[in-house]
């Protein structure tokens, strides 16, 4: 059996859905009202400049007006305006838009971009704070006749003859009971700065016009000095620190896309970064969440993206993936990852002044982004404990003669902190290798992001292994001490430090290395920085208790001694030597500092 036939709608069910559940924010009202009014005097400035409309334009100013005695807000233009079968066909249409009618209409002629509307629903949403609506308009057409429309919320609406003299329209809200918020000036003000901060005409609140109608993304680069830049970014955020330089981006095909885009010095807490570029549809405020649009990586930079060709839900408040999207999100990952190029190309001095800002963003977009990483590691810099910059494939050459282990693996020796770990950098020196300073919140990820893509290279941290099992060679230091020599010392120090994390064994180090030296395993370090920065999958690591590999040197004078002391004296001196590695790497606090200390005196007592 087949049957075929029409849905049925009901408008008296559809229309309080439309009304008090199109939008997410009862504030956006505001927003599509003015849009309506600037789209209003854009047409008639079309109409003006292809010669359809003769007249004068004079003040085309749209005006807000907040009127709390009568419960009323008021949104004027001097636009187009409607005749009353205009109001039934735009206003009593739900979804019929008449921009888009507009468009279409006049889509051979210039500038056809200018307009806002798309689906006709945006003037109900001045339902979800109002109990009645009002137009007062008068179209610009000669001898036409103003209308006056009112309307409860119902699907009745009555329209009478009105007394207005001038062309334009008035919307007049009579506000609801729950949305007082919406009398108080103050409330007004932040909600029109927040949207239309930036429309194409003039918007007026209180005797003063509160937009930039022409902020610098829509002009060209070659009319912008670095100080127009640098004015509009203390424009959008007043309370920033002047941005490391910028992108302008200006794309008319396959998609219209301008903007700019800020690179502001990166600070070490990504979430305060983020939700700071600003999406516009031209030059309508959108949305702060631009993640479909940008990629993740990207979100640390500030700044506008204005684009029709992003494609909005009807309420213009949260985006919808699709091919457009796609392509503009791959077209300024290619923009960013280029003008970084171009500056280090062209100044890889500046670059690498810039670079302590920049790295982490760069960082993060490697890890993010394999496109970008294409590209970057060919500017991407590290940086040394002498504090030379070198790219990936610079640096590999600089200590390819000297850090290859016996199995041909290059390894990269860092610090993550060159004060805390200095013994172990210093001791990295002395056998002539080279220390690398990877010490900010996503290097543990970075590096092992390296480790997949650079070939048979490894990276270890300095303070990870001795420094003779760090870099293995095909020779190694030989032990002064016998096998009988090593058991005895190793049951002494491990009486002495009377802990199940602290794994000890006896290793023939150079005399010149410490007596005691204390290091955590690669790989469980690697694992807890990465679980302290929520990667990795590791966060189990976090909970797990610290275990060390503590390496007593066999062929130091003071092992040596150690042996031959009177077995009263054995546990105290290992103590002591153990305490002293514990000392200097900051491990030794409270009260076993104290008993430290006392030891010591002790000692020097003796002596």
């Amino acid at each position: 059996m087949e049957e075929r036939g029409n849905i049925s709608i009901h408008t008296e069910n559809i229309f309080p859905i439309i009304k008090k559940f199109l939008y997410s924010d009862h504030e956006i009202f505001l927003r599509e009202l003015v849009s309506n009014a600037v789209d209003a005097t854009q047409k008639l400035k079309r109409l003006s400049a292809i010669g359809e409309y003769k007249g004068e334009l004079g003040d085309l100013k749209v005006k807000v007006s907040v009127d709390k005695e009568a419960r009323q807000i008021i949104v004027r233009d001097r636009g187009i305006g409607m005749t009353a079968e205009e109001i039934k066909k735009y206003i009593n249409q739900i979804a019929f838009s008449g921009a888009v009618e507009f468009v279409e209409k006049y889509k051979d002629k210039p500038e056809p971009n200018q307009i806002i509307g798309q689906f006709g629903l945006g003037f109900y949403s001045a339902f979800m704070v109002a109990d009645t609506v009002e137009i007062v308009t008068k179209s610009h057409q000669e001898d036409a006749e103003a209308a006056h429309w009112v309307c409860d919320g119902s699907t009745e609406f009555t329209i009478t003859h009105a007394d207005k003299e001038d062309r334009g329209t008035n919307i007049i809200l009579n506000i609801a009971a729950d949305s007082d918020e919406f009398l108080e000036e103050a409330r007004i003000r932040t909600i029109l700065n927040k949207y239309c901060k930036f429309l194409p005409i003039e918007v007026e609140f209180q005797d003063e016009v509160i937009n930039n109608p022409n902020p610098i993304w829509t002009k060209q680069p070659s009319e912008l000095t670095d100080e127009d830049y640098q004015n509009f970014y203390k424009e959008l955020y007043p309370f920033s620190e002047a941005p490391l330089f910028w992108i302008h981006l200006n794309v008319d095909y396959p998609f219209n896309l301008t903007g700019i885009l800020y690179f502001p010095k990166v600070k070490n807490d990504f979430e305060l970064q983020k939700n700071k570029i600003q999406l516009y549809s031209r030059q309508v405020f959108i949305t702060d969440e631009v993640k479909d649009v940008v990629p993740e990586f990207l979100m640390l930079l500030h700044g506008v993206i204005d684009s029709p060709d992003i494609p909005l839900n009807v309420s213009r408040s949260f985006l919808q993936a699709d091919a457009n999207v796609k392509k503009i999100n791959t077209y300024i990952t290619r923009k960013v990852a280029d003008k970084l190029s171009e500056i280090f190309r062209n100044d890889r001095e500046g670059f690498q002044q810039k670079w302590s800002d920049i790295g982490l963003f760069v960082k993060y977009g490697m890890l993010s982004d394999d496109k970008f990483y294409d590209k970057a590691k060919n500017f991407a810099l590290v940086q040394n404990v002498e504090d030379k910059f070198f790219t990936l494939d610079e640096y590999r050459e600089h200590v390819q003669a000297n850090q290859q282990d016996k199995s041909d693996n290059l390894v990269l020796l860092y610090t993550t902190d060159e004060e805390k770990q200095h013994a172990f950098v210093e001791a990295a020196k002395d056998r002539s290798y080279d220390v690398l300073k990877l010490d900010n919140m996503i290097d543990s990820h970075f590096i092992g992001m390296l480790e997949q893509k650079l070939e048979k290279t490894t990276l270890k941290r300095v303070d990870s292994e001795t420094i003779d099992k760090l870099i293995e060679k095909e020779t190694s230091q030989d032990s002064i001490l016998s096998e009988e020599e090593k058991t005895s010392l190793k049951e002494v120090y491990e009486k002495a430090i009377n802990n199940q994390h602290m794994h000890v064994s006896i290793e023939p180090l150079s005399p010149n290395d410490s007596p005691v030296i204390i290091t955590m395993p690669e790989f469980m370090r690697r694992m807890k920085d990465m679980s302290r920065t929520g990667g990795g999958g590791m966060m189990f690591m976090g909970n797990m208790p610290d275990t060390y590999n503590v390496s007593i040197n066999a062929n130091h004078p003071i092992n040596s001694r150690i042996l031959k002391a009177k077995d009263e004296n054995k546990e105290i001196i290992a103590k002591q030597a153990f305490d002293l590695a514990l000392l200097s790497q900051n491990m030794l606090t409270g009260p076993a500092l104290t008993a430290f200390v006392k030891r010591s005196v002790e000692l020097i007592e003796k002596e």
